[in-house]
């Protein structure tokens, strides 16, 4: 592997010398790949759209980034912020300087990338969404119509390309993963929504399936990680490197770390599964208000505003147990919110004008 690593450090280098003056851009295009917008984002502006999508893209997010934490305890995969720094592939003194950012330093293992994994499954799962929504019938188009589809399929596929490929340029650029990584986070990502493709069950799955789900996958994680455990391998042995080798201690953050992701993403899923199978969600996004565009376009304004209120919210990070638990929460509120609260005020508003109207 010291050759791969190697090769893909000259390729580090490259964009850091040559692409220096695209910092904020492809800065902002790790912010596009990071798979906490999904929830904030993406999840809140498709749920309202389709109840389908956005469950769809739930499901697929997190069972890919528990994928990708499996995975990342299986490779062991290095950064390359650190490996050059510890490597004995350079000689003498000659190991090569990699700048570091303030998102360089990220603390869990670097294979697959999670960011180009997580922005790959998610922007395949609305790429091929919308493709569904648009596509003729082909009882009552015409070829014309059949043309102008191939026109905006053809078109949403490059961008989606532009897109990935820009993610994991900025991964590479801020020596935050090897180009090996985030080709592989890419392509597991894509699987990952495609086999969401064909599980319909996700769609009516009760609260009882999303409690085992996340008992399933927080009991398989802890417990491999404990078998590792007492075969003598520490699978948080990235931590540690990354509080070593990175430039800036303040870089670092606890919610980096595997179990934070974890947590964080049975959360999100704990949250939806509440809220789906809630009474407020029947009342107000399956009730005569649900199809409504006035209600659509209200129910996202008001989400993506709380939710951009609620991401000031800091979680303490004095208590590593804490912060898990804080982190379970906060990311299980999120869906709660999105789905059913503010729906059902919504909901309420709208019929309370409708009554004064009439």
């Amino acid at each position: 592997m010291d050759l791969v690593h190697g090769s893909g450090v000259l390729v580090i280098q490259h964009l850091q010398n040559n692409f220096r003056e695209y910092h904020s851009f492809l800065n902002f295009m790790s912010t596009v790949g990071d798979p906490r917008n999904i929830f904030s984002v993406y999840f809140p502006l498709w749920f309202h759209l389709s109840h389908n999508v956005g469950t769809k893209m739930i499901w697929a997010a997190v069972i890919g980034d528990w994928f990708n934490l499996i995975f990342k305890w299986i490779l062991f995969g290095q950064r390359p912020y650190w490996w050059v720094q510890e490597t004995t592939f350079y000689h003498n003194n000659s190991a090569p300087h990699l700048e570091q950012f303030q998102i360089t330093c990220e603390t869990g293992p670097g294979s697959p990338s999670g960011h180009a994994m997580g922005s790959s499954c998610v922007w395949y799962v609305m790429t091929t969404s919308f493709l569904n929504f648009t596509r003729p019938s082909s009882s009552a188009s015409s070829a014309q119509s059949f043309q102008r589809f191939y026109l905006l399929r053809s078109g949403l596929w490059m961008s989606f390309w532009i897109i990935q490929t820009s993610v994991c340029i900025s991964r590479v650029f801020m020596a935050t993963h090897f180009p090996h990584q985030v080709i592989l986070g890419l392509l597991l990502g894509m699987l990952v929504a495609a086999m969401f493709d064909r599980i319909a069950s996700v769609y009516s799955a009760s609260l009882k399936v999303y409690t085992q789900t996340n008992v399933f996958l927080f009991s398989f994680a802890v417990c491999f990680y404990l078998l590792l455990k007492v075969m003598g391998i520490d699978l948080l042995w990235s931590v540690t490197k990354a509080k070593k080798w990175c430039a800036n201690p303040e870089w670092i953050h606890l919610d980096t770390t595997p179990f934070a992701g974890l947590l964080r993403n049975l959360g999100a899923l704990f949250g939806l599964g509440l809220a789906v199978n809630s009474e407020m969600f029947i009342q107000s996004c399956k009730g005569k208000n649900g199809n409504k565009t006035r209600f659509k376009l209200m129910c996202v304004t008001a989400t993506l505003t709380c939710l951009q209120l609620y991401d000031f919210i800091k979680i303490p990070t004095h208590t590593e147990v804490l912060f898990y638990v804080l982190s379970f929460c906060k990311s299980a509120s999120v869906p709660l919110g999105v789905v059913a609260l503010i729906p059902y005020c919504v909901h309420l508003l709208i019929g309370d004008e409708d009554r004064k109207l009439s």
